[in-house]
């Protein structure tokens, strides 16, 4: 084996995290076919694969993953090291939010937080994205998951429950849905199978055919809110659109989500003081809104949540 000049590993190291060759070019402002020949050389001294090339992109073989273990961090490091690291200031915070919940829940909450805290400066990115702490200047974010992300520290929002909804003029057209009779009634399939899971603890049956399928929850809701039929939607995100009576609750019963919103941060972040502030308050929040649905019902059980505060101050 020849000796592997060091100008083509961050090629590679490009190459592995984008799994495309066009993406990982782009980000190093060279051409594709530059980088198609050096990670062919590169292979060519080591004497051993490192990517299997396919149509849908590059995935590492067992070589590449081991050699990408054993570089990356390293490269990871000089570049931060040689990155300048301008004054972080104790009143910035940034926060990564999905979407649909920091428009359906964390933003008409936000006026009482910076009422209370006017000396913090917000920063809110709202993506799908999933944060890399390490490689991001992310102080914390709010996700949707199982918990337990491993370096992370990860604190229970609220969890989250799941209930048919429709547009009240769907409703007109299909009176039995609101006894939780589904049968007929043009039902919206979400990619995470819930109306499955949903048919099994309360009855009934999944349709010969679906009106449509999304995978994302918002699409989802608003096809909802347009009458194009029945969703199993988020409680969290659908409250707005039932307090405003675009959509409607077709039972009490509630089915739990597998997954909880969590406000999760790295070690690092831990005693930022604007991070401090924030968490000391969205967890007050997030405590009384816990409070006020403990009572959400199973089923055929009575009502649903009491309606939810908005914030508070201390």
């Amino acid at each position: 084996m020849s000796k592997v000049p060091l100008h083509v590993l961050p090629g590679f190291v490009a190459a592995a995290r984008a799994r495309n060759l066009s993406r990982a070019a782009a980000s190093l402002h060279v051409t594709v076919s530059a980088l198609s020949h050096q990670m062919r050389g590169l292979e060519e001294r080591l004497g051993q694969r490192l990517f299997d090339r396919g149509p849908r992109g590059l995935r590492l073989t067992p070589a590449g993953e081991r050699l990408f273990g054993q570089v990356a961090p390293h490269l990871d490091a000089i570049s931060a090291a040689l990155s300048p690291q301008p004054p972080r200031s104790p009143d910035s915070l940034t926060l990564s939010v999905m979407p649909s919940v920091a428009s359906s829940w964390l933003i008409p909450r936000l006026p009482a937080f910076t009422a209370l805290h006017p000396e913090v400066e917000l920063s809110l990115q709202s993506t799908t994205d999933v944060v890399d702490f390490e490689r991001e200047e992310v102080d914390a974010a709010i996700r949707f998951g199982p918990g337990g992300w491993p370096g992370l520290h990860a604190h229970l929002l609220f969890e989250e429950w799941l209930l048919p909804v429709c547009s009240p003029d769907l409703l007109r057209r299909f009176p039995q849905a609101e006894r939780g009779d589904f049968a007929g009634v043009p039902l919206l399939r979400d990619l995470g199978e819930r109306w499955h899971a949903w048919f099994g603890r309360f009855g009934g049956a999944p349709p010969a055919r679906w009106v449509a399928a999304f995978d994302d929850t918002e699409a989802l809701q608003r096809a909802a809110v347009e009458g194009m039929g029945v969703a199993l939607g988020r409680l969290t995100m659908a409250r707005p659109l039932l307090d405003s009576g675009r959509l409607v609750a077709l039972t009490a019963n509630r089915l739990p989500d597998r997954y909880a919103h969590y406000l999760v941060y790295p070690a690092r972040a831990e005693k930022h003081p604007a991070l401090v502030a924030f968490r000391e308050w969205i967890l007050a929040v997030a405590a009384d809104e816990r409070k006020d649905s403990e009572g959400i019902p199973q089923a055929g059980a009575g009502s649903g949540p009491r309606p939810r505060r908005r914030g508070r101050r201390r």
